[in-house]
């Protein structure tokens, strides 16, 4: 009995195996679904989902110029002030009420439901608006429609990042691409545009064709190469165009080529200081040398150094010389009006001794006189020339007019002394 209920229990597991698989894949791909399939303006219809993405944000909104499969063109082809938002629950299932409104351009027209926060997926639903008018769709030039995944272009730096591109390289990268092809067509040589711009200018597009094909509902990886111009440098912005539609833009920040500014600053620094160098090497050739240089040119820095310091001699003034007197000289404190002065007061003393002798009957006796002295000659001084001094090499040798006061006075003469 347990070996015949567990053999019953593994093919019971083994059948429902493949019924799960596809339950799983099923839900792996989210779908949307309409009340109804034709709605007039001023109506509604209710917009059903499963398989999304739990708690995420959808938008729901009605589009011409589109079917189910191709999606829509752009939003511009739709009813955006009419449309409605609604949140996936924990189950990946959602349930709104969407208003019907005309787009803008004509029918066929679907119910596009876009994720706005997460993985970005999409579905369509087709609906009829009654009323409104229904127009064929246009023809596909381009043999198919290519979309980008998020996430799923950049930029690969092929090695021109080097030294070349320090000193102003053009710098080149590659844009890697994957597209995928939504249609029920595949996709051969698909011609791309690359716009380049920098800044907030508009972007300058080139044509590219990639030689490969995109099978239905596959995808593939695309390479364009880009190039910019010598010396570029800042913030660029590279968009991909195809079937008229910007498929995805990607940012560029160029470095600056710092080799350049560097080559600037060496080229005013070393070219001066090369002239100048030149210009003295000429200077220092055709100027006379030796004996010849001195005739031209004023006396350096040594020179002057090697020239003796100027000495300051102070004026002196001239002691007069005179000759030896042949007569003793009396002392220094003795002067002839003294002397006349001294013989006076010895003739009262006399006269007042004789008044005296002749009371007592004494006869006085005769005074003494003394010589009168020999008025002393003072021999004139010859003045002697003053030794003029040595003109210093840095003075004037013009001299000064203004001469002594002292020298000019004569030699004080002694008085005469006094006969009396």
């Amino acid at each position: 009995m347990n070996v015949r209920a567990a053999v019953l229990t593994a093919a019971l597991a083994l059948a429902l195996l493949p019924t799960t698989a596809g339950v799983a894949t099923a839900a792996d791909r989210p779908t949307v679904t309409l009340s109804k399939s034709q709605a007039g303006v001023g109506g509604s219809v209710t917009v059903t989902g499963s398989g999304w993405r739990p708690k995420a944000l959808l938008t729901l909104v009605i589009c011409g110029q589109a079917v189910p499969g191709t999606g829509v063109s752009g939003t511009d082809a739709c009813a955006n002030g009419d449309g409605r938002a609604a949140t996936v629950d924990a189950n990946g299932r959602f349930r709104k009420a969407l208003p019907v409104a005309e787009p803008p351009v004509p029918c066929p027209c679907v119910v596009h439901v876009a994720a706005v926060t997460g993985t970005k997926t999409a579905a369509d639903a087709a609906l009829r608006v009654a009323g409104h008018a229904v127009e064929s769709l246009p023809a596909d030039d381009t043999g198919g429609r290519l979309t980008v995944r998020d996430g799923a272009a950049r930029l690969v730096d092929d090695g021109s990042s080097g030294l070349l591109r320090w000193f102003g390289a053009p710098p080149s990268h590659t844009l890697r691409v994957t597209v995928a092809n939504p249609g029920p067509d595949p996709v051969k040589n698909p011609v791309f545009r690359v716009g380049t711009g920098h800044g907030v200018y508009a972007p300058q597009w080139e044509e590219q064709e990639w030689h490969g094909t995109v099978a239905p509902g596959g995808t593939a990886t695309v390479n364009l190469p880009l190039d910019l111009q010598g010396g570029a440098h800042g913030g660029y912005t590279v968009s991909l165009e195809y079937g008229g539609q910007i498929l995805t833009t990607v940012p560029w920040p160029v470095g600056r080529p710092w080799g350049v500014t560097l080559f600037w600053l060496l080229v005013c620094v070393v070219v001066p200081a090369t002239v100048f160098r030149l210009g003295m090497a000429v200077v220092d050739r055709i100027r006379p040398s030796g004996r010849e240089r001195g005739e031209f040119r004023a006396p350096g820095f040594a020179a002057l150094r090697r020239r003796p310091r100027p000495r300051l001699r102070l004026l002196r003034r001239p002691v007069p010389r005179t000759a030896p007197s042949a007569t003793a000289t009396g002392l220094p404190w003795f002067t002839p009006d003294t002397d006349a002065d001294d013989s006076n007061d010895a003739d009262d003393s006399n006269g007042a001794d004789g008044a005296d002798g002749a009371d007592t009957g004494t006869a006085p006796a005769p005074a003494e006189t003394a010589p009168e002295p020999e008025p002393e000659t003072v021999p004139e001084p010859e003045p002697e020339s003053e030794a003029t001094p040595e003109p210093s090499p840095l003075q004037d040798p013009v001299q000064d007019p203004v001469q002594d006061p002292v020298q000019e006075e004569s030699p004080a003469t002694p008085a005469a002394p006094n006969p009396a």
